[in-house]
């Protein structure tokens, strides 16, 4: 072999070592990540952390806009009481029921 050859063949084999030792570092740290806990904790974590950080941005929002939160429990519970409501002004349950049927779409209105 010539000399250009040789030391080719040494620079070639001394980033192979790093490209490897680089490897081995990488294996043997996401060994150690993954060894701590399951996949499905993992998941969990993040899962509950997700949910934390909403609900702590609802509880924000929901104080700084209380009279919108107000509103909107006031028309959830009108809605769900619609039926007896109607009753205490006269509608008959006959008319109720036509108008929840009147509410929902067919194809026609699509």
């Amino acid at each position: 072999m010539t000399v250009d050859l040789e030391m080719q063949l040494r620079e070639d084999r001394a980033l192979r070592n790093a490209a490897r030792a680089l490897v081995d570092a990488d294996m043997a740290h996401l060994r150690t990540s993954l060894s701590g806990r399951s996949i499905s904790s993992r998941i969990f974590g993040r899962f509950s952390e997700g949910a934390a950080d909403v609900f702590e941005e609802a509880v924000e929002v929901a104080e700084d806009h209380k009279g919108v939160l107000a509103t909107l429990i006031a028309a959830i519970v009108i809605w769900f009481a619609r039926h007896p409501l109607g009753r205490m002004v006269g509608m008959s349950d006959e008319e109720a029921e036509q108008d929840d049927e009147g509410d929902r779409w067919s194809d026609d209105d699509i």
